[in-house]
């Protein structure tokens, strides 16, 4: 296959979703499949931060979740993706209103699958601020991460393709979603 053949079959990806706990990698494999597919990436969070003018974390203490919610709801639906682009989602983003179903709609989706323990490493080893894990380390985050999952894993399994995110590359996730 030529490398023009392999640019069009990767055109026609269309949109993707990535979607999964905070931590499992949506944002940073969502920036790099789309320079491997030179494609549009849209993270919805740092959309959310342009057009609330302040950070997540910001916002989220400020104005409370539901808020959160509805504005990250609203900019999900509301925004004119380009017909092949990534985006990232929050983490929490599909768990509320019909956010998933309208993904599943709108394009494909990827579900980054990681263990509690293994997205607790992650995120005790972040400089991203997260309010909701704030004063948690060790077993206590392990433990949030394992209810919280509990909680969210059945949304996050309705996408269209659920990926582990041990040893992940660009190709595996281009191959993954090819299926």
């Amino acid at each position: 296959m030529s490398d023009t053949n392999e640019l069009q079959v990767a055109k026609g990806f269309g949109r993707i979703f990535f979607v999964g706990f905070m931590g499992c990698g949506k944002t940073t494999w969502g920036r790099k499949l789309a320079t491997h597919l030179n494609c549009h990436f849209v993270d919805l969070d740092h959309l959310l931060e342009e057009k609330a003018g302040m950070g997540v974390a910001e916002y989220f203490s400020s104005f409370g979740e539901d808020a959160f919610r509805q504005l990250e709801s609203d900019l999900l639906k509301q925004t004119e993706y380009p017909a092949d682009a990534i985006i990232s989602t929050g983490g929490g983003l599909p768990c509320f209103f019909d956010n998933m179903e309208w993904m599943n709609a709108n394009g494909k989706t990827a579900y980054i699958k990681l263990s509690p323990k293994t997205l607790a490493q992650r995120l005790e080893g972040s400089k991203t601020e997260r309010p909701v894990l704030q004063g948690k380390k060790g077993d206590e985050l392990v433990e949030f991460i394992t209810s919280k999952l509990a909680e969210r894993e059945s949304f996050y399994e309705q996408a269209t393709h659920i990926i582990d995110g041990i040893s992940l590359s660009v190709e595996r996730l281009e191959e993954e979603l090819a299926k």
